[in-house]
């Protein structure tokens, strides 16, 4: 990569000059933040996790769970494999001018295809619209790295054009997949995606682009707000419906009281220790970029799961009480387990370091208490929030 010495940082006005050269930004930059475009890159893909997130709800209500667990796993896929790119190209390259923000917006108009097409995923397989959407977004990311490439030399620019080469054999692969059979398509379907998330670490595997530690903890942190605030506003949702449908205000109490807690223990876990100074080098971040896969999709499903316990407990899904608990228990069990491993294992020490998988356990374990479950682990969250603050307090 170019020294840090080449490498300047941009402001960002409103006013953006028409064209600027694509230089590496400053991994030591001070006072990097994310900047408005990103902030609307994320509120815009939050839409497409909504719309994925509602085709589950419907699903694991009706009790096709392969079906619908299949759909929203691909659908999150190339929502979040699609904000990754983004997010650490950003980091690196933002130059804030008039081809980076218009080809953002191309990029947004790429998701928002995507979401149209998520329905369609879900109800009849069809993916030809979803796909659609996706190699737009992949496309418009490819003529970023050109443009890097053009104004790199050397090692650094045979990445950029690596990574554009990558992008750019996948996207036609996605293709490809659309002209297959049906019943061959599940069995491509994850050496594509293995395709995708072996094309950084086969770009950078000689030399790293200047992503900036505390700009990407800051990017990941905010999506997953978004994503936090999308499950409060279905579960809101959800419960408004119930009330309004059925009037059983007294059954969907304990349930919107327990998704409230895991919602606030959720966000609490979450940010209750910076993460930036894990970040390093290629190794620690790719594990931990990865990884928020798990966290992002395990987030979404919690707002999934507590619409289905709400049609639960005004009786309108078809599977049982305890199944639908199950909806809720086990992404929020996966969430906090995800995050232990990503996060609180590296900056916790002694007994804490076991809070989070025990908590993980018992909220599993709520699910075997049926329709009083989804409260029961709501408490379980809170108790651990409670307790990790205590232990934080002893240790200072």
């Amino acid at each position: 990569m170019t020294s840090d010495s080449a490498a300047v940082p941009h402001p960002h006005p409103a006013d953006p000059p028409p064209v600027r050269r694509m230089v590496p930004r400053d991994r030591n930059e001070r006072h990097r933040v994310a900047t408005p475009l990103e902030l609307f890159f994320d509120l815009c893909f939050v839409v497409a996790v909504g719309q994925a997130g509602r085709e589950l709800a419907h699903s694991l209500a009706a009790g096709h769970y392969g079906e619908g667990l299949r759909g929203f796993v691909l659908a999150f896929f190339a929502i979040w494999w699609a904000w990754m790119n983004f997010t650490w190209f950003a980091s690196a390259y933002d130059c804030d001018d008039v081809p980076y923000r218009v080809t953002t917006l191309v990029q947004i108009a790429g998701v928002l295809i995507l979401a149209a097409g998520v329905p369609r995923l879900f109800e009849a397989q069809d993916m030809v619209l979803s796909v659609t959407g996706y190699v737009v977004m992949r496309l418009a990311m490819v003529t970023q790295w050109l443009r890097a490439a053009a104004s790199e030399e050397g090692p650094a620019c045979g990445v950029a054009l690596r990574y554009a080469l990558g992008i750019t054999l996948c996207q036609v692969g996605w293709v490809v997949v659309l002209l297959l059979p049906h019943g061959a398509r599940p069995f491509v379907i994850p050496i594509g995606v293995l395709a995708e998330l072996a094309v950084p670490v086969w770009a950078e595997l000689r030399m790293q682009t200047t992503w900036h530690p505390h700009h990407i903890a800051e990017r990941y942190g905010l999506f997953t707000l978004i994503v936090l605030g999308e499950t409060v506003a279905a579960a809101t949702v959800a419960v408004q419906s119930g009330v309004d449908e059925h009037e059983g205000l007294g059954r969907l109490v304990p349930v919107a009281i327990g998704g409230l807690l895991i919602c606030f223990s959720a966000w609490w876990i979450y940010f209750a220790r910076p993460v930036h100074e894990h970040l390093r080098s290629n190794r620690q971040a790719f594990a931990w970029g990865y990884g928020h896969y798990v966290v992002f999709a395990a987030a979404a499903a919690i707002g999934t799961g507590l619409e289905v316990a709400v049609e639960s407990a005004v009786h309108k899904a078809e599977i049982s009480a305890t199944a639908a608990t199950g909806t809720v228990t086990v992404p929020t069990a996966v969430y906090l387990f995800t995050v232990w491993l990503l996060h609180s294992r590296h900056t916790k020490t002694g007994a804490a370091q076991a809070l989070a998988p025990t908590g993980a356990v018992l909220v599993l374990a709520c699910t075997a208490l049926g329709g009083s479950g989804v409260l029961a682990a709501g408490l379980v969250c809170a108790a651990m929030v409670a307790v990790g603050v205590a232990m934080h307090a002893r240790e200072a």
